[in-house]
């Protein structure tokens, strides 16, 4: 089994590989490092959803990378949430990375609950959400894994890739590996990630997500002004 976590970090991206350096400077850094290197952190997303999202990637929130920024931006918007502030009135600081939730928390990152089966459940919603708007047809979809094969991926991953874009979205199994609120947070805040819902077949399917979730409508909308300010 290959390591959901790692390319989870692929997908969003926490390190440029090679140099140490985090991806999190302007959108043309993050699209030339995409042309330069199609598998390097962050372009997978790149590859699946086009420039739309490559431009995203450069937010300073995302800087975590991985299922540490998905945990994190659940995290500030459940936490703001509770507290009941308005959403997008707590804005994360715009010139640091997003604060990692406490140790204790079911949102941290190395909980129990975050484990790698759950890891590779949120790979396959981001991939959900990205075939949303049927723009990954068949010739799409070839050029994709055309890019993939070879890149450096484990076998294992790169096969598991193949199979989720050759397969129908299943949001039944999605929603029911979500067992706890914290991972159905986790979920959706995933899969808002990445997409930007501007048409209706995207804000259909993140709407009828949060809905099977069971997602309160104000905590949708903390999580949504949560992911957005990240991609600012």
């Amino acid at each position: 089994m290959f390591d959901a976590k790692k390319l989870l970090e692929q997908f969003l991206g926490s390190q440029v590989p090679g140099t140490g350096k985090t991806i999190g400077g302007s959108a043309n850094d993050v699209l030339d490092m995409a042309r330069r290197n199609p598998l390097a952190a962050g372009a997978i997303a790149g590859l699946l959803l086009g420039t739309k999202t490559g431009r995203s990637l450069g937010g300073s929130a995302l800087k975590l990378g991985g299922l540490a920024a998905i945990a994190g931006l659940g995290y500030q918007a459940y936490k703001n949430y509770q507290a009941g502030h308005a959403p997008g009135s707590v804005p994360a600081a715009a010139d640091s990375p997003l604060a990692l939730p406490p140790p204790q928390s079911p949102f941290h990152p190395e909980s129990e609950v975050n484990d790698n089966a759950f890891a590779l459940v949120l790979v396959r919603a981001m991939i959900a959400a990205a075939r949303a708007d049927g723009h990954i047809d068949d010739v799409e979809r070839g050029r994709i894994l055309g890019k993939i094969t070879g890149a450096g991926l484990d076998p294992d991953a790169e096969a598991f890739l193949e199979s989720e874009l050759s397969r129908p979205a299943d949001i039944d199994s999605l929603v029911a590996a979500a067992a706890s609120e914290e991972q159905k947070v986790e979920l959706y805040t995933a899969s808002r990630l990445a997409i930007e819902p501007d048409t209706r077949a995207e804000r259909g399917y993140l709407d009828l997500l949060a809905g099977r979730l069971q997602l309160p409508d104000p905590l949708v909308d903390h999580i949504d002004a949560s992911v957005t300010a990240a991609k600012v």
